[in-house]
């Protein structure tokens, strides 16, 4: 065996670790500031790095911010959609999902979606389209539990699921903007605002259980 395995992990960590803090850091810009806004070499040096290291990394900012919103729905994965995923009932997978994503957006990263979605509004832009995307498989998640519930019974019909869907994405993160720095309330006012979207009994959001259809 080659002595230069453990030097090439090291070097393999090193620069793993040199990526995720480099993400982090745009992730944190891209939040306050805006991709327009963004400045390369202040992400590099609150990351601990020089603009050198970025750039051996990313080949410019829209590289860097197309791998901070993959790494940011990587995350989303690993603390939000984990456990949705282990919740057998449509109706607690839904909740756990406005619930977690509440949790979520606490951190600055979690905010660059939202951040990037005004900012590209009506732009045909690779960063855009790619905010989008992420859009996307968050709506079809919640459409196939929506469907999920109503063809167990625990979601009352109504508009169609799409519809339904695209409402339960807006009110969470209408509702998950506006309490920004209230930790607690956020949570829960963001199960009660989607519970209301899906017609369920108000209760089940403070429950956290599947709640029954509202007559």
């Amino acid at each position: 065996m080659s002595d230069r395995g453990p030097e090439r992990m090291t070097q393999a960590g090193r620069r793993l670790r040199t990526r995720t803090a480099l993400l982090e850091s745009a992730a944190r810009g891209l939040s306050r500031y805006g991709y327009g806004n963004l400045v390369l070499e202040q992400v590099a040096k609150d990351a601990g790095y020089t603009r050198g290291a970025l750039y051996h990394q990313f080949k410019d900012k829209q590289d860097l911010t197309l791998a901070v919103m993959e790494w940011v729905l990587e995350t989303w994965d690993q603390e939000v959609g984990t456990f949705v995923a282990q919740e057998a009932d449509p109706v607690a997978a839904l909740l756990t999902l406005a619930r977690g994503h509440a949790v979520f957006c606490r951190r600055d990263i979690a905010r660059v979606a939202i951040a990037l979605r005004l900012e590209f509004s009506g732009q045909d832009h690779p960063v855009g389209r790619s905010v989008e995307e992420s859009y996307e498989t968050l709506t079809v998640l919640c459409l196939g539990l929506i469907e999920a519930g109503r063809a167990e019974g625990t979601i009352p019909s109504g508009p169609p699921a799409r519809a339904l869907a695209l409402a339960f994405v807006g009110a969470l993160e209408g509702t998950v903007i506006a309490l920004a720095g209230q930790p607690g309330d956020d949570e829960l006012l963001a199960a009660r605002a989607v519970t209301g979207v899906l017609g369920l009994d108000p209760g089940a959001a403070a429950r956290g259980l599947p709640g029954s259809p509202t007559p």
